[in-house]
């Protein structure tokens, strides 16, 4: 395998039980950059990131979804104010905007040592209630974030748990 992108995206995986143990300060700053910086529709920037990093926040989000143990929780919303709509059809571009960013901040994590789970298997009125959570913000998916426990998976599984490319790729036109 060529070139550190492709190794560092190959290597991550959804981690469901993590270390006691808590971020350090100085990685979740690098982190909440990495959302930070990452592109969006017509550079209008629609991303909030609400972070949840101790023991009584941690207990009010357990409420709305199971972030499996981690000690440090990302909330990716999408603030639909500030939202680019392409004008051709009207599609409303903060999920994807977003997740964009959580991209970012998930292969962020990787590359510092940390694993991530991506969740969107929450209840967004509970959320919204634990956290006060405005409606002009969308919470599109929640990332939790630590030291995972257990055995890493291979990189090399996705030979066997990917489609392959001549399955997916279409050259020229359908």
């Amino acid at each position: 395998m060529t070139g550190t992108f492709l190794s560092l995206a190959k290597s991550r995986y959804s981690v469901r039980a993590y270390e006691n143990k808590a971020v350090e300060p100085e990685k979740l700053r690098t982190l909440l950059e990495a959302g930070r910086v990452a592109p969006t529709a017509a550079n209008h920037q629609p991303c909030v990131f609400l972070v949840i990093d101790d023991e009584a926040a941690m207990a009010k989000l357990r409420k709305a979804c199971s972030p499996h143990g981690a000690p440090l929780a990302i909330v990716v919303c999408a603030d639909k104010t500030k939202a680019w709509v392409r004008p051709f059809d009207g599609a409303d571009m903060v999920d994807i905007d977003s997740s964009i960013a959580a991209d970012h901040i998930m292969l962020c994590a990787q590359d510092l040592g940390l694993s991530t789970c991506w969740i969107t298997y929450f209840d967004p009125a509970i959320l919204r209630a634990q956290f006060n959570i405005p409606d002009r913000l969308i919470p599109v998916n929640i990332l939790a974030i630590g030291y995972g426990a257990g055995r890493p998976q291979s990189p090399e599984r996705h030979a066997q748990t990917r489609k392959p490319l001549d399955s997916i790729v279409q050259y020229g036109a359908f």
